[in-house]
């Protein structure tokens, strides 16, 4: 296929990799669909990686290097998709690999289906599963939303969808907005927005993408990516969407200890106030927070008269209180929403 006329164009920005980037680039270039670019952004690095990628462009045309001194993430990723020529944009970070097949499986999905505008795969947990249980157990959380259904209902966990997994249709930028830079998640913000937007999500059931978590990664040492960051993040969305979904039904929240009431700072500024809280500490039965009462899981209304936000988020005590709550009828997106 003609290197000229892209129909994948691959967003790779690259900052201070130049151990590692040589390994991502191979996995670009190596994969089973050929017609594609690969826009490697670089930005402001200190190592000698616009060195190892220009020996790279070098070597294959379908890689152009694009060098931007004074750019963060978001604007190299907005600068790479204005120079993009392919109808379809992949991720891509310059740590990780891709399978051979990746952009070969996604590409075909999207093609079969029509309606469906972000695709992304499962990944592997690139690291010391000992070492990063907390990252080795969202790997094994976000693998299990495969559906659309499964990842618009969970939006409101964490984030449903790894970032360089994804392939999209190039017209989603153009009508509903690109990345935004901001005190958040530049991919999580995202995902929200185009998911409001009615935008189709949904996943090929294969590993594609061996994800790794270094010690520098932005996510482990910028703000943007911290728990508070993520929370802030989904409240404004967090809160249109209660206010189709809760109806005239009492609203409340399930976990009422203080780390919780913490994260929802911004949802309860926003205005989404509970009418009464559910907790399993005995301790706190009766008290009054923001002047709604606490109340234990046996005394919940039934699912026509109540909406239940689960904000708890350890997941263990989350997935038991889904599995609860089903229990007495209450059907995830109708009747509550796990936000924790």
């Amino acid at each position: 296929m003609d290197p000229e006329c892209p129909v994948v164009s691959v967003l790779m920005p690259v900052h201070n990799a130049a151990g590692c980037v040589g390994r991502a680039i191979a996995s670009v270039l190596s994969q089973t669909f050929a017609g594609l670019e690969l826009l490697a952004i670089e930005n402001g690095s200190t190592d000698g990686t616009r060195g190892v990628l220009a020996q790279w462009a070098l070597r294959d045309p379908r890689i152009r290097l694009v060098c931007l001194p004074d750019a963060d993430l978001v604007g190299a990723l907005n600068h790479g998709l204005s120079l993009a020529r392919g109808a379809f944009i992949a991720r891509m970070d310059a740590d990780d690999v891709c399978r051979p097949r990746r952009l070969q499986l996604q590409l075909c999905h999207l093609e079969q289906h029509r309606d469906t505008g972000v695709v992304s795969c499962l990944v592997s947990h690139a690291g010391d599963r000992a070492a990063q249980q907390g990252y080795a157990a969202y790997v094994e959380w976000v693998n299990s939303l495969r559906t659309h259904e499964q990842i618009s209902i969970n939006r409101f966990v964490e984030s449903p969808i790894v970032h360089p997994s994804v392939l999209f249709r190039r017209d989603l930028a153009a009508r509903l907005g690109a990345w935004r830079s901001g005190s958040f998640p530049e991919d999580y913000d995202l995902w929200l927005r185009w998911l409001e937007c009615g935008v189709r999500m949904e996943k090929v059931p294969e590993v594609l993408l061996d994800w790794s978590d270094p010690p520098g990664r932005l996510s482990r040492t910028d703000a943007r990516y911290s728990a508070q960051a993520f929370c802030d993040c989904k409240a404004d969305y967090l809160a249109r969407w209660l206010a189709d979904a809760v109806g005239r039904r009492t609203l409340l929240f399930w976990g009422a200890g203080r780390e919780t009431r913490r994260r929802l700072r911004t949802l309860r500024q926003l205005g989404v106030r509970p009418e009464g809280w559910i907790d399993i500490n005995p301790r706190k039965w009766g008290m009054r927070i923001d002047g709604a009462v606490v109340h234990s899981p046996a005394r919940m209304p039934p699912a026509e008269e109540c909406f239940v936000v689960s904000c708890v988020s350890n997941r263990g005590a989350r997935d038991l209180i889904a599995r609860s709550l089903e229990a007495r009828g209450f059907a995830a997106g109708r009747d509550y929403i796990l936000a924790g």
